[in-house]
Order: structure tokens, then C-alpha cells, then sequence
């Protein structure tokens, strides 16, 4: 875990007044996520997160190592579809070994339990980021779409649980496409303090700006993507987003 990682570094470690903003982008191939990547680097987000939803980690893996290559300087994080950090880390570990590394990993799962004393799964999670030696951010799901329900009276201390062992507190609404209540993300925010808190479902440039205050990512695909097409970006799109993110930013900073 990064040490006392406040939200404010989080932004800074970016150069962002308001929430950063990393696409998602769902890989199909090389020549699919060189077109995406190159949209990211034109707008200037801030990087990009690269999720296998249609096929294997073997096959994402060369696709991965390439994506490096071609933008060595570019933030890009990962998501291992359905595995969580046992996983992830160890396979980022020997990416970073080989000269490409990567600078974050996304679990849908934390697989934290905010009805129990002990935390095992987090523990043995936290045991293979540190074997790993690996030195990115880590973004763990908390109250998380398709996970294990949690209940709204329990959100503060899945929140504050989140905050303990994860950089990245992440959560999102129902199902993809679709944002979380305010009243969720508000909970979240006062329960966490000062840590960072990433979104990833449903923001599009025309909700954003209700998100600005209480969120410091937004990890965010069909809602910038072209309409109907799960897999490209839209820069027009892309380019709203960050104009409200960098206006709402400059407001509540």
C-alpha cells in the first residue's frame, strides 16, 4: 500500500485540479487498443486502464507487453477480468521485470469483508503485492458491481475498510453504464476522509460534474465511447469529459 496516499497527491501525481480521468479501454487487440491509446494521449487524459472481457490472460498478455512498448511514458493500469490480486500481482511483477511495467491494478474484488474481524483474502492479497515487488497503485473494488452485495447501512464501514488496505477505494453503481446514488458516493466520501476515491460505472460528460466534489477518479468506458460500440473511444465525447473534470476541479479545488 502507498503510504498515506490523501487524495490531494492522488490528483497531483497527475497534475489534476479535479478527477482524473482514466479510460477503459476493453481490449480486443493490438492494432484496437493502439487506435484507443492514441485517442488518450491526444486529449490528454490521464492514462488508461486495458480490461480482457472477451478472452484469456494468455492472450492479454503479449497484447499488454505491446501496449507498453508503444507508449512507454503513458499511465496505464490493468484489470485482470475476474481475478484479483493474487493474480494480478505476480503477473505484474514479471511484466516489470522484463522492463515493462505497469503502473496499476484494478480488482473488481478486493475481497474485503466488512461483517468480519479478520481479513484473510485481503491479507494473502497484500502478501503477494509485497512478494510481487511491484510498485504501482492499486485499485480494489468496495461495494462493487457483480461482487458480493453489500448493504447501504454498511457502506461507511466497508468504505473505512477499504481505505485501510487498499490506494484506491473503488466503487460504482449497479451494473456498467450505470452510476452509483449520490448518497452512495457521499457516504463514501465522509467515511474515508481524505483518501482517494475512484468511480467506475455510469459517469458520462452530462453527470460528471454532480460526481466532481467527492471523487478523485473516474474510470470510465461506455460512457465516452461511440454510441452502440463497446469498444472504441469517441474523442468528442472524451474531450467533454475532461472539460467538465478540469472546470469542476479548478471550482471545488
Amino acid at each position: 500500500m502507498t503510504p498515506n496516499l490523501t487524495r490531494h497527491d492522488f490528483r497531483r501525481r497527475f497534475g489534476c485540479t479535479g478527477p482524473v480521468v482514466t479510460p477503459v479501454i476493453h481490449v480486443l487487440g493490438v492494432a484496437q487498443v493502439a487506435e484507443n491509446l492514441d485517442h488518450v494521449a491526444r486529449a490528454g487524459a490521464a492514462g488508461a486502464f486495458l480490461i480482457n472481457h472477451d478472452f484469456d490472460r494468455e492472450t492479454f498478455l503479449p497484447i499488454l507487453r505491446q501496449a507498453r512498448r508503444d507508449h512507454p511514458d503513458l499511465w496505464l493500469g490493468v484489470n485482470f477480468l475476474a481475478e484479483d490480486g493474487r493474480t494480478g500481482f505476480p503477473l505484474l511483477g514479471a511484466l516489470a521485470a522484463e522492463g515493462l511495467a505497469l503502473d496499476a491494478l484494478w480488482a473488481d474484488d478486493a475481497c474485503l469483508n466488512e461483517t468480519r474481524a479478520d481479513q484473510t483474502e485481503a491479507e494473502a492479497i497484500a502478501a503477494a503485492r509485497a512478494a510481487s515487488g511491484w510498485q504501482g497503485l492499486y485499485f480494489g473494488g468496495v461495494a462493487f458491481k457483480k461482487q458480493r452485495p453489500v448493504a447501504d447501512a454498511d457502506y461507511p464501514a466497508s468504505a473505512r475498510l477499504g481505505a485501510r488496505w487498499l490506494d484506491v477505494v473503488t466503487t460504482s453503481g449497479l451494473a456498467t453504464g450505470q452510476a452509483p446514488d449520490l448518497a452512495k458516493i457521499a457516504t463514501f466520501r465522509a467515511a474515508m476522509g481524505d483518501r482517494p476515491l475512484a468511480l467506475a460505472s455510469g459517469i458520462t460528460p452530462d453527470n460528471a460534474a454532480a460526481f466532481c466534489a467527492d471523487v478523485d477518479c473516474f474510470l470510465v468506458a461506455t460512457g465516452i465511447n461511440r454510441p452502440g460500440d463497446f469498444y472504441t473511444i469517441d474523442p468528442a465525447r472524451l474531450d467533454a469529459l475532461l472539460a467538465i473534470t478540469r472546470t469542476e476541479g479548478t471550482r471545488h479545488d
